[in-house]
């Protein structure tokens, strides 16, 4: 009989650990957050800004400025090339500023461009935008930097060369690429106007 209360007694402790085992606080944890793409990016990490020696700047912002900015090239490119399809009657006021010799006013674009997507996409309160909202930037009406309204071809050139310019800054991963597409699309709306 007391070997039958041991056992009883061991078989009470194995079925009760197993129960605790099976009960514990995992099932009531949240599922970790899903990373924003501003984090994807690289975050609010503190890295060296190539642009600004002795400067630091937050890697996801560097990401966005590093694509912007390959992307206004690209455009210019085929601007000056003449290439068919290009986004020259868009970019014409600012074209004829940089032939003209004032620069200033592409690096205003790149900044405020580098602004609008750190701040969307959860670059958090280091990024802010405080440029026009997107259907009065893209409206010559509203903004006399914009050459003509963007029809949905056009539109469709700018988010290839926003993946050309991904690609030379080493973004390759077809899912971030995705999400980056994703954002592009969530603005086609007010952007194409034509």
């Amino acid at each position: 009989m007391k070997h039958l209360s041991k056992l009883s007694l061991f078989a009470f402790l194995l079925i009760s650990g197993f129960t605790f085992v099976s009960c514990s606080d995992d099932d009531d944890a949240t599922p970790p957050a899903e990373l924003t793409l501003y984090q994807k990016l690289g975050g609010t990490a503190k890295v060296s800004d190539p642009n600004n020696p002795g400067q630091m700047i937050e890697q996801g912002r560097l990401s966005y400025r590093s694509v912007v900015d390959s992307t206004i090239t690209l455009i210019v490119a085929d601007i000056v090339a003449d290439s068919q399809g290009n986004l020259g009657a868009h970019f014409a006021p600012v074209v004829g500023e940089v032939l003209g010799g004032n620069t200033t006013n592409v690096a205003v674009l790149s900044k405020n461009l580098t602004d609008f997507f750190s701040a969307n996409t959860g670059g958090g309160a280091t990024n802010t935008y405080s440029g026009l909202g997107m259907v009065a930037a893209h409206d010559p009406a509203q903004n006399p930097r914009m050459g003509v309204k963007a029809n949905n071809a056009d539109y469709d050139k700018f988010i290839g060369y926003v993946g050309a310019a991904a690609g030379l800054n080493g973004v390759t991963d077809p899912a971030l690429i995705g999400d980056v597409v994703a954002v592009l699309e969530s603005l086609r709306a007010p952007i194409v106007q034509e």
